[in-house]
């Protein structure tokens, strides 16, 4: 089993039960183990003019591959209508994978740790809540670490923290 970090957002349809109900949906995977959730924040959208966004990290434990994670992970956004119209644009449901252990990895469809985690405060924030002691492989700084040096404009806290 691998250790590994997600982040969740929504911003269409009804948000907050989107991403419970996507919280229920990995626990309930029979290679994926829920060992937290953060609690959900309301946070100021990047992109185009939209609604904001709820947005939310996971640390699960994984027996798939990275891909067959992704793969999983796509799976549910497409549960919730999930539809790939324009960069940063409006979402019911995204979920990227953040941080798989400490595998550092590239190729055409996935780029582990995620490449833009470090400079988004509504990614790191409620990953700081559960996983602030984590190591990024690439930097060798704790997401603690990343956090201190990072704005906290537009984020506002909503719920609690699930262990």
């Amino acid at each position: 089993m691998t250790k590994c970090a997600i982040a969740l957002g929504s911003n269409l349809g009804d948000s907050l039960n989107i991403l419970e109900t996507t919280i229920t949906l990995l626990s309930r995977h029979p290679s994926i183990d829920l060992i937290s959730h953060s609690p959900w924040y309301q946070t100021t959208p990047i992109g185009p003019p939209q609604p904001n966004y709820f947005n939310g990290c996971a640390i699960l434990e994984t027996s798939l591959t990275p891909q067959d994670l992704l793969q999983t992970l796509l799976s549910i956004e497409q549960k919730f209508g999930r539809i790939r119209r324009e960069k940063w644009g409006p979402r019911t449901l995204d979920l990227d994978l953040l941080l798989y252990g400490d595998l550092i990895l590239e190729t055409p469809s996935l780029k582990i740790p995620h490449p833009l985690m470090l400079e988004r405060a509504f990614v790191l924030v409620p990953l700081g809540d559960i996983g602030a002691s984590w190591v990024h492989p690439m930097t060798k700084k704790t997401i603690k670490e990343h956090l201190n040096k990072l704005k906290y404009e537009g984020i506002k806290l909503c719920g609690t923290i699930t262990q």
